[in-house]
């Protein structure tokens, strides 16, 4: 099903539109968009160094991973009370629905949050009352996986996780898994073995980032020392013909997000993305937004900006689709239903 050079774009976004997806890699403090962090710097009694949102959404030009890390990192606090994080959650959620998503495994880092004296307690309350509304108000379904900073000791991910455990049982229908986040240079997935293998045994889904600045070594070792389930980006994968093959021989996902790794130099042009090659090898690929408030695309913004570079057909467009509803955590029934409803919607003109 070929996609019509000539087709209007307002009509194949529309058509994206109303592909049920599942969006599996986006960290919330990266929906955090600059009208809103004025809002909250405002409740909070916090001086921003910018004057405006315009001036601040001015500054979202990055070098590397970490010069676009500084910022969100200092744009993180203004996140202060339960009532910043459930408004934080509900935008990104009101965004998520009008782009098509059904599903979001959202990802969170505590550590952000906690080093400022912010108590972990109040980060999950104020995301599950958002994640938990918007699933009664807008039937999206999602689930948290709370991420550990690579780049602090794995000390304090082992501290931030004991933190953590006695929440469990509370939202247990939310809090599903952990994922590795933050600078990948110096950080190895191997940093981490003991703390991933704590999550194992206490039954957590395990992803992680790796292969986005990292070498495909960095994937290995995620896959083997950590045992993850997906790979978070996992671009560079592609370097390496023996790890590629096993990807694909094993259907390990990749969360790719092909602005993200635009903004950030991964690539220095969208149509020299490999997405379009590592899907067409057989990889599992799915299609995400990351931190869409620095990185200027939400979820929707991805499939159409990646259909118009790479010369996407439909067929491959609802492909990734459907590999963002396999890859997710969800149940198998629910994963059927999903499909099925992805299939109806593929096949209305």
């Amino acid at each position: 099903m070929p996609t019509d050079s000539t087709e209007d774009p307002a009509a194949l976004r529309d058509w994206l539109r109303a592909l049920p997806k599942a969006e599996l890699h986006l960290h919330i403090e990266g929906t955090l968009e600059p009208e809103l962090m004025f809002e909250l710097a405002s409740r909070n009694g916090i001086r921003l160094p910018y004057a405006d949102a315009q001036a601040l959404r001015s500054a979202y030009h990055f070098a590397d991973l970490q010069s676009f890390l500084d910022l969100y990192y200092a744009g993180a606090g203004v996140l202060r009370t339960q009532r910043d994080f459930h408004d934080l959650a509900a935008a990104y959620l009101a965004r998520a629905h009008a782009d098509g998503v059904v599903h979001a495994e959202i990802m969170f880092d505590p550590q952000t949050h906690t080093a400022r004296g912010v108590p972990i307690e109040t980060v999950f309350a104020g995301l599950a009352s958002a994640l938990r509304e918007a699933r009664d108000t807008l039937g999206l379904t999602s689930r948290l996986l709370l991420s550990f900073l690579r780049h602090l000791p794995e000390e304090d991910a082992l501290r931030t996780l004991e933190q953590a455990l006695p929440l469990r049982e509370a939202y247990a229908d939310l809090w599903i898994g952990i994922g590795l986040d933050s600078a990948e240079h110096g950080n190895p997935p191997e940093k981490f073995a003991r703390v991933y293998a704590r999550c194992a045994e206490l039954g957590f889904r395990r992803v992680a980032h790796a292969g986005e600045e990292g070498p495909p070594e960095y994937v290995r070792g995620a896959l083997e020392t950590l045992g993850v389930e997906r790979i978070d980006h996992g671009v560079r994968a592609s370097e390496d013909p023996a790890l590629l093959a096993e990807l694909i021989r094993r259907r390990i996902p990749l969360t790719v997000c092909p602005l993200s790794n635009l903004k950030l130099g991964v690539v220095d042009d969208l149509r020299r993305h490999n997405l379009a090659r590592l899907l067409r090898a057989g990889v599992m690929v799915t299609l995400n937004s990351d931190d869409p408030a620095y990185f200027g695309g939400y979820v929707l913004d991805n499939y159409t900006a990646s259909a118009t570079a790479l010369d996407l057909d439909r067929d491959e467009l609802a492909t990734l689709a459907a590999n963002s509803l396999q890859a997710s955590f969800l149940p198998q029934a629910d994963k059927a239903r999903l499909l099925d409803r992805l299939a109806r919607a593929v096949a209305r003109p």
